[in-house]
């Protein structure tokens, strides 16, 4: 496993990291959840990701559960605040009163004295950022969290969180978690480009565009019984013939390289410097041992423009 530094910070997390999204406390049975993220730990994995929102805690109770088996000082806990949490109109957001009470509801069902990296988990435009900076740099000055991160945030929206972070001398962020995938690269026009000028790093989320890019589907309509896609209809709108396609060209390029097509989507992520991160779900301990192969493959400028000529659009 290969490590790479945060943004700008000290920090260093794995280059393929572990999250519980629709998976953990949801569909995955707990055994099987445990048994990834135990897989994860010990073939290098030392970044596990979670949400308050994740099946409403029960993600973070699995993830905290498992990781205090070993030294908390061994891996990077990041878990996030914005989503409803409840049905009162403060029960969501990025208020004040929401930020500090979900941080203290998030430590009790982890089970953990702080956590490494708390993300905002979309952007509030119902609250000053300023209330949600301030916030956030007291539960870091009081040791609740250590890093601040957004997620699928504008560059626009993180230059603003800079500016006020500078100008009251608040802790700044240091990560930005968007979607990043070989199908969805919008953040490489404006995300990518800004956090490399301001120390923003990327911990990309769904590199294997819900699992399209592992090469399990080849049929729109027909769908392995342990898939996402069987159980949850709203991730099937991705899956077209002409995807299906394009994984099956890409899976062609990845033979002759012998390795597994995901493991050639996600290297092609992590070709870009400033992404620190691959963030992958697991509902077996296998899909963990198959995606944290990736880490450390290095493709050829011929195998990038390979790629490119496979994924790009059709001629009119």
């Amino acid at each position: 496993m290969q490590y790479r530094r945060l943004g700008a910070s000290g920090l260093k997390v794995s280059e393929i990291s572990l999250g519980s999204w629709l998976t953990y406390g949801g569909y995955v049975e707990r055994q099987n959840a445990v048994q990834a993220i135990e897989t994860a730990y010990e073939l290098g994995v030392n970044f596990f990701d979670t949400a308050n929102v994740y099946e409403r805690g029960e993600a973070e109770k699995v993830v905290g559960e498992t990781l205090r088996a070993y030294p908390r000082e061994s891996y990077v806990l990041a878990t996030k605040v914005f989503g409803a949490m409840g049905d009162c109109p403060n029960d969501r957001g990025l208020s004040r009163k929401h930020i500090t009470e979900q941080c203290h509801a998030s430590l009790k069902r982890l089970g953990h004295d702080y956590i490494d990296l708390y993300y905002c988990h979309r952007f509030d435009d119902q609250t000053p950022m300023e209330e949600t900076l301030r916030a956030l740099d007291d539960l870091l000055r009081q040791g609740k969290i250590l890093y601040v991160g957004v997620s699928m945030w504008t560059a626009a929206q993180m230059a603003e969180a800079l500016a006020i972070a500078d100008r009251y001398l608040l802790d700044r962020i240091v990560v930005n978690q968007p979607v990043y995938n070989l199908f969805d690269r919008h953040i490489e026009k404006e995300v990518i480009p800004f956090g490399e000028r301001n120390g923003i790093g990327q911990v990309v989320y769904s590199p294997l565009a819900q699992g399209l890019l592992t090469g399990k589907y080849s049929s729109e309509s027909a769908f392995p019984e342990d898939s996402r896609a069987s159980k949850l209809e709203g991730m099937r709108k991705g899956i077209t013939p002409e995807r299906i396609e394009q994984v099956r060209m890409l899976a062609e390029l990845a033979g002759e390289l012998n390795i597994a097509v995901g493991q050639l989507a996600i290297a092609w992520i992590l070709r870009q410097s400033s992404v620190a991160s691959a963030l992958v779900g697991a509902s077996r301990p296998q899909q963990v041992k198959e995606n944290v192969l990736a880490s450390g493959i290095e493709l050829t400028q011929d195998v990038l423009s390979r790629i490119e000529q496979i994924m790009a659009p059709p001629a009119n």
